[in-house]
């Protein structure tokens, strides 16, 4: 099920009650753009705290914007065992411009052109997108409208209000008393005082009035100013209705590799991503206490399956759908909705909708696995959801994080100690003025690591897999210019080694005032 605009507003009533009779909620996004180009610094590393990469992160999700966001709201259907059913939907989203709300993003290159592999609608998002807005903007919005500040900005909305206006005056000379939205209400009974406005079906009925008969309609009307005028920011609002009542729901959010959904939620829907990266942290978990990343979960039990590598979630659901899976024939069976039947045989990836299927019928399957391996019997006895949240607790509010110092963000609590490999120190003779990509395309064809300068001469090397520092290691034992060992902070830290100087220098300073002092008279 696609959702523009012009369907959005009369499909509430049925998101909100799916949301709130669901089990959990997979979740995926699409984006204009992933990441700028930043350079030197400020590009992502991982030699990066968590907090340093949040940091260099945020200007990205600043920069671009979400195009799509895909729900799949899995329910266990009564009376059926460990059965399950999918409502799948994709939301084309676009930016509201209101009043003085007219939001700038960017488009990478990049993401452009791999969404396009994939067949993306850029038609119904950028005609058709359904605006949202964050808190911070309601609040501006909201003050503007109930204090009659509103005005139309954008050329396109000025010129069709403009030649409304135009219409309804030239009428008004020939009427007696006796485009169509809220939007146009507004700004006809600013413009125009001898008149009243009322939506129909078939559009804003105009009707002329004395200012007696205006002042009455507007405080004692059910179609009060007040009134209408609340319809048009919930109207304005429109993803953002939605979203606040996920967040009230507070069901479990599944995503895979959900970092930078979770950013731009924060960012599009919450409030402007704040600085500190605890800080961040609290609002997320305070928006959605459950939150379940696939990637986490498959990452650690994959290799004691033997299942064979993959490199994105199509190849996961895949495996965990083949005979390869001990659990394939006990574990949940998923029925897609009546109206979401567009993935029972097609496959789309990249789609938001089907990523978010993907990534719920994943956590049912893993989850499976998990309390096979605790039981050690197949099938498992009358298999339920509570049961599949227990045997995920260790990965609940464990979310991946791609190239960083720790492999995963903690969003319950303190984050865990990095298990990535020893940092390596490179030492260099003989090669005036390297530079740290000149080292980095040095050790390309062996292994690759992000490079920090240390030193003049000195480079600290990282790698995400053991087995490359162990082979550079090994590789450059005894190399006459370049000298590899492993990074020893006491030893090596140019900070360490300024303060010991310094100690070297006052202990040899007080040594000589001692003996000084006491050969003296």
């Amino acid at each position: 099920m696609d959702l523009g605009a012009d369907e959005f507003e009369e499909s509430l009533p049925l998101l909100q009650e799916l949301v709130q009779e669901a089990d959990f909620v997979g979740l995926d996004i699409e984006f204009t753009g992933l990441r700028s180009n930043l350079s030197g610094p400020q590009q992502i590393s991982l030699f990066d705290l968590p907090s340093e990469w949040y940091l260099k992160t945020r200007q990205s999700v600043q920069q671009f914007t979400i195009c799509q966001i895909g729900l799949s709201v899995f329910s266990a259907i009564e009376g059926e065992a460990n059965k399950y059913i999918a409502h799948s939907c994709n939301f084309f989203l676009f930016p509201t411009t209101f009043g003085i709300l007219d939001s700038e993003f960017s488009f990478q290159a990049s993401s452009v052109q791999f969404l396009n592999q994939y067949g993306f609608n850029y038609n119904k998002f950028l005609k058709n997108g359904i605006p949202y807005m964050n808190e911070e903007q309601e609040k501006k919005i909201r003050h503007d409208i109930l204090t009659g500040n509103w005005r139309v900005r954008s050329s396109p909305d000025k010129d069709q209000i403009k030649a409304v206006i135009d219409k309804v005056t030239r009428w008004l000379d020939l009427a007696k008393e006796g485009f169509q939205a809220f939007e146009v209400q507004l700004v006809l009974r600013q413009a125009l005082p001898d008149i009243w406005t009322v939506l129909k079906d078939e559009g804003v009925v105009v009707k002329k009035v004395s200012k007696q008969h205006r002042w009455y309609l507007q405080n004692t009307s059910c179609d009060r100013e007040s009134c209408w005028k609340e319809k048009i920011l919930l109207s304005a609002r429109g993803f953002s209705v939605f979203f606040q009542m996920l967040v009230k729901a507070q069901k479990p959010l599944v995503g895979h590799n959900m970092m930078m959904d979770l950013l731009h939620l924060h960012e599009k829907f919450f409030r402007p991503l704040p600085e500190s990266y605890d800080q961040f942290k609290q609002n997320i978990h305070s928006l959605f206490p459950v939150l379940i990343d696939t990637k986490n979960v498959t990452k650690d039990i994959w290799k004691e399956m033997n299942f064979p590598r993959v490199s994105n979630l199509s190849e996961v659901y895949e495996v965990l759908n083949s005979d390869l899976n001990p659990t394939k024939n006990s574990g949940p069976e998923i029925v897609h909705a009546s109206r979401c039947e567009k993935y029972v045989k097609t496959k789309c990836p990249h789609e938001a909708a089907y990523d978010a299927f993907l990534c719920g019928s994943v956590l049912l399957k893993v989850a499976h696995l998990l309390l096979q391996k605790i039981h050690g019997i197949d099938p498992v006895p009358e298999s339920s959801f509570p049961q599949y949240l227990d045997v995920l607790a260790p990965y609940v509010n464990q979310v991946n994080l791609i190239r960083a110092g720790v492999p995963k963000i903690n969003f319950s609590g303190p984050d865990y100690p990095s298990i990535r490999p020893p940092i390596l120190i490179l030492s260099i003779k003989r090669w005036p003025g390297v530079s740290e990509q000149q080292v980095y395309h040095k050790f390309q064809n062996l292994c690759k690591f992000d490079v920090r300068r240390l030193t003049r001469s000195q480079f600290l090397l990282l790698t995400n897999k053991f087995k490359d520092a162990r082979n550079v290691l090994k590789e450059y034992r005894g190399h006459p210019t370049l000298c590899i060992s492993l990074y020893r902070y006491w030893r090596h830290s140019p900070d360490v080694n300024c303060v010991l100087q310094v100690c070297g220098i006052v202990t040899a300073w007080a040594l000589l005032a001692f003996i000084f002092g006491r050969s003296g008279p």
